[in-house]
């Protein structure tokens, strides 16, 4: 029989309704929260895409309401079940289905399978984790698989939709290893702050999807992280 304890908390929720999608904060109880092995409260959560079409109420994001988003979670685990954790541990949750149809990291606390979580990387604070968050995690994973492909040495890298998350962390990170990178906005006002990112050049969207004056032309960017599809 679990043991866990019951705790009341704030929470983010999204309620539908013959209105429409209102989110209000509410005073909510961990007994109501799924069934999971970890009881995590949350310190910090970032803001993603997908937390603004669960508050907006697209479906094809959270199938049912009342939804409390976020998703992801930096926090310290306040109750475990499971021998991956012990109380106190410092953990990051993203990904799988928290803040879609799991209540997510706007809540004060969220209960998970234990599977869901990592421990906190050493050097790194919980704050830090969520500034970087998931678009910081995507960002980094994408980097890392085009660097071993393309060397900086080898041309420019493209990055769409540059001003985002996922492509501003990619500009800056990868203008820090020394590549040449090129980011692509539709965003006229945002040039100043991807070049101080580290952008070599800034290119437009209508532009860059002109349709070229020639069917077979050279190559222009040795490699691209796309972050728009």
């Amino acid at each position: 029989m679990s043991t866990f304890p019951s705790v009341e908390y704030k929470g983010l929720v999204v309620r539908e309704s013959s209105s429409g999608f209102h989110a209000n904060v509410e005073t909510l109880n961990s007994n109501d929260l799924p069934q999971g092995t970890l009881l995590v409260e949350v310190k910090y959560s970032s803001l993603n895409y997908k937390d603004a079409l669960c508050i907006s109420g697209n479906k094809g994001v959270t199938k049912q309401y009342p939804m409390t988003p976020g998703i992801d979670a930096a926090g310290v685990v306040a109750y475990s079940e499971s021998p991956l954790f012990e109380i106190g541990d410092k953990v990051i949750v993203t990904g799988n289905d928290l803040g879609m149809n799991t209540p997510g990291g706007y809540g004060q606390y969220i209960r998970i399978p234990a599977e869901w979580a990592i421990r906190l990387p050493q050097g790194l604070s919980l704050k830090e984790s969520m500034i970087y968050g998931t678009a910081g995690l995507t960002a980094g994973l994408s980097i890392q698989r085009l660097s071993e492909l393309v060397q900086p040495s080898q041309g420019k890298i493209l990055v769409t939709g540059a001003t985002g998350g996922v492509g501003s962390m990619a500009v800056a990170v990868l203008s820090k290893m020394g590549y040449y990178v090129t980011g692509e906005s539709g965003k006229e006002e945002e040039i100043p702050f991807l070049k101080s990112l580290g952008a070599t050049e800034v290119i437009m969207r209508q532009d860059f999807m002109a349709e070229p004056a020639k069917p077979l032309m050279q190559a222009r960017y040795a490699g691209a992280i796309d972050v728009v599809g």
